[in-house]
């Protein structure tokens, strides 16, 4: 594929799905590569492009699926019996990164709003597969709760077969929940009796009470935690303003960048902490 320049693409096996790729002018042996998944399928590609800006100087390879309701129904809960938006992103991300020369079997995962909800349930069904993750403005999320279906918790639904939740397994990877402080309304936020009630019913309250019942099961699994939640001052829900605002960009590419393979991310949440880090962000 060309290098430095967004490649829009097909899948082959169903050509009504759609992924955009970017490969970095500057190749490494052996590229780290970033799964992106948008909210909104309208800011889908200008998404991407502000992701990509970053790629060249981090050396990554991007891939971002298109997903929105009507190919997908419910793709924010990872599909339904009649079309599953995770085996979607699977199979894109296998054709993408063979197209981009990079090793695809293990990903970082970026998402916002509706992505962020995918994004981190993703990570939840498919921790193999998964570096970390960043998982932007969320609306609402998957409690570790054994005795919920998914997608209100981890217990198996005959809606999607063979989908399943180890808290073994996906309470390893290191998930960085970010939301801006600003963002406490409740416009486009799923509200019900079940959700408020397990969950709050602004983004903030939502993203607290997730990172916290996470932390709880890692406690009771015998695990360090490695969920963390950082609320960003002055920032809204929209990506444009996160990164405009509160460089959501920037700390997601740093906290990307492991410091080894032994302990990846200790290295990365000390730069993402720094008084240079934070001076940058204001």
């Amino acid at each position: 594929m060309p290098l430095g320049r967004l490649l829009r693409r097909a899948l082959r096996s169903d050509p009504s799905l759609e992924y955009l790729v970017y490969a970095p002018p500057t190749r490494k042996a052996a590229p780290r590569v970033m799964v992106a998944v948008h909210g909104s399928s309208a800011r889908w590609v200008s998404q991407v492009k502000t992701l990509a800006g970053h790629c060249d100087r981090e050396h990554v390879v991007l891939i971002a699926p298109r997903m929105d309701d009507q190919r997908l129904p419910r793709y924010q809960r990872l599909g339904s019996d009649a079309r599953r938006a995770d085996l979607f992103l699977n199979e894109c991300v296998q054709e993408a990164g063979h197209l981009a020369g990079a090793d695809v079997s293990k990903v970082f995962m970026f998402g916002h709003f509706g992505g962020a909800q995918f994004a981190h349930r993703y990570a939840m069904a498919y921790p193999h597969r998964v570096h970390a993750l960043v998982a932007a403005s969320a609306g609402w999320y998957t409690f570790p709760d054994t005795s919920a279906k998914f997608p209100y918790g981890i217990r198996s639904s005959r809606s999607l077969p063979g989908l399943t939740f180890d808290p073994e397994q996906y309470l390893q990877v290191p998930m960085y929940v970010m939301v801006g402080t600003q963002d406490t309304g409740t416009e486009r936020v799923r509200r019900n009796d079940r959700v408020d009630a397990q969950q709050g019913s602004t983004r903030i309250e939502r993203a607290r009470r997730w990172v916290a019942a996470m932390q709880a099961q890692a406690q009771a699994h015998a695990l360090p935690p490695r969920v963390e939640l950082t609320e960003l001052p002055g920032a809204g829900h929209s990506f444009e303003s996160l990164c405009r605002d509160a460089a959501l960009a920037e700390r997601t590419f740093l906290l990307f960048h492991p410091a080894s393979p032994e302990g990846e991310f200790h290295e990365a949440r000390s730069r993402k902490n720094s008084p240079d880090a934070r001076a940058a962000t204001k």
